[in-house]
């Protein structure tokens, strides 16, 4: 018994030691998370960062233009109030919001090198950013949908995609990547950080990029990471059965310009998906399996990943939707009507 006792009384001065490091070394992760989190642009590169913000700032005012005038027309003309047009207004608007949580920041990194953002501001552009890229992939799988109803039951395309059953596509397309993504920005609000100095290798906050530079465990994180990371193969899965099922209606049909008159209404959506998911698994692949890959490209390709479908999008969809182009022309030549060929 007294050597149990001894025992007890050994440990037990260690057992407070160590509570008091603890809580010592918690207080000074939370002190260095009021510090600025200082994000250091494409590690290698920083010398032609001013050449770099040329296209990812003419990117950005193609962005804006292009998306708001998608919004503009799709309000404005009563002949687009249809569920296809429906989810390309939310996809619009998606994508002004991925890049204007992005681009200025980087922008202001590129001309004045102000890296500096507060802990606080780089978990809410994580946030956002994670959420409008999870809001991306399910309205494409929305319009992945709206194309099969469209030609695989012609005749019911009114009586199953209602106004009500679009709006419920589109609470999910809002609430499931805001779902997903919360438990993200927490898990990364409680991680400690034992650097004076949160020094953050990439152009805007991003999860792993935050995570890894904790000094604690970041396995819980890194599952939940991969756990959202299967809702986007979902998604992917969806849509291919979407299309599987859209070409087997497809080459039913008896003529070949019936055929192609169906596959020509899914091209938009076919390359939109191309631009959207290429840079996102390009991206995903590097990080994983591209050790001799040099940083800087990851951060390049990642850069890809947020700019691209926000300034593609709309050219692919104003170049081959007839209504919308004959609109936009109609804009910008109000003397004249600009001839436009049938889409």
């Amino acid at each position: 018994m007294k050597v149990g006792k001894l025992s007890m009384n050994r440990g037990k001065p260690h057992f407070i030691l160590n509570r008091q490091r603890s809580s010592q070394k918690r207080e000074l992760a939370a002190q260095w998370k009021d510090e600025p989190v200082v994000l250091l642009g494409v590690p290698g590169l920083q010398s032609v960062h001013a050449w770099l913000s040329v296209p990812f700032c003419t990117g950005y005012l193609v962005a804006l233009l292009g998306n708001s005038a998608i919004l503009l027309v799709v309000k404005t003309e009563a002949s687009l109030h249809q569920p296809m047009f429906y989810f390309l207004a939310l996809l619009s608007a998606i994508d002004l919001g991925l890049s204007t949580s992005t681009l200025p920041k980087m922008l202001a990194l590129f001309w004045l090198g102000r890296g500096e953002i507060s802990f606080g501001a780089c978990l809410a552009q994580m946030f956002f950013i994670h959420t409008f890229t999870g809001m991306e992939s399910v309205v494409l799988t929305c319009m992945a949908f709206d194309r099969y109803v469209a030609i695989c039951h012609p005749l019911r395309y009114a009586a199953i995609l209602t106004k009500s059953r679009v709006a419920c596509l589109c609470s999910v397309v809002v609430l499931r990547p805001f779902i997903l993504v919360l438990p993200i920005a927490v898990l990364t609000q409680r991680l400690p950080f034992c650097r004076p100095q949160i020094n953050v290798a990439h152009t805007y906050c991003e999860h792993m990029g935050i995570a890894k530079l904790a000094c604690a465990d970041i396995r819980v994180n890194m599952i939940y990471g991969l756990f959202t990371i299967a809702f986007l193969m979902l998604d992917v899965v969806l849509i291919l059965l979407s299309y599987v099922q859209i070409l087997r209606a497809v080459f039913r049909l008896p003529s070949k310009e019936a055929r192609l008159k169906s596959l020509g209404t899914c091209g938009s959506h076919v390359a939109v998906i191309f631009v959207f998911y290429t840079p996102a698994f390009f991206s995903f692949l590097t990080h994983r399996f591209g050790r001799n890959i040099p940083h800087y490209a990851h951060i390049l390709i990642a850069n890809l990943y947020v700019i691209l479908p926000p300034v593609l999008n709309p050219i692919i969809y104003g170049v081959r939707t007839r209504q919308i182009r004959t609109r936009v022309l109609r804009a910008l030549c109000p003397g004249g009507q600009p001839s436009t060929p049938h889409s």
